[in-house]
């Protein structure tokens, strides 16, 4: 199974200033994100969200906002056809040294163990921050940069139709 493993906020929905995030409730995708992840399942990839949520451990969230915002994402997701196959997150503080916070492979692991049929050379990872990069980098695997310094840099998701085709 090839698996797109995407970061949350900065790659499918807005990203806040950590202390923003206790006053929002309601994803906001960026424009392409809808179209950009119907073309990642209609070519075959199963989708995988990864992402880091030390602001639950931080205490700037609560875990119920982050089940909250999660579930409102993936009704949205949803409705729109798209399938999101799960998602895994890190809600460790920064200072906890845990394996899942990415760069640290983690969660991908977590993922390799719950669905063995994960094909890592044929998948690939997509976010917009270093620690993503160094993720797929730890991993040996294809990364898709949003908006950094990289191999595969793209401005959104909606670049990765080109990228993929």
């Amino acid at each position: 199974m090839k698996v797109a493993f995407l970061d949350r906020d900065g790659t499918i929905n807005k990203d806040y200033e950590d202390e923003k995030w206790s006053c929002i409730s309601e994803p906001e995708l960026f424009e392409s994100t809808i179209e950009a992840m119907k073309y990642i399942c209609e070519i075959g990839y199963k989708i995988i969200i990864l992402t880091n949520q030390y602001i639950i451990g931080e205490n700037i969230i609560t875990l119920k906002q982050y089940n909250d915002f999660n579930k409102k994402l993936l009704n949205i997701l949803n409705s729109n056809d798209i399938e999101v196959l799960d998602v895994f997150f890190c809600p460790h503080k920064k200072s906890d040294d845990c394996d899942c916070c990415k760069p640290k492979v983690g969660m991908i692991k977590q993922a390799m163990s719950k669905y063995p049929d994960i094909e890592l050379e044929k998948s690939f990872v997509c976010g917009d921050s270093q620690a993503d990069k160094k993720l797929a980098e730890n991993m040996n695997m294809k990364f898709f940069g949003i908006k950094i310094q990289c191999e595969n840099s793209i401005n959104s998701l909606a670049d990765l139709k080109k990228e993929l085709s």
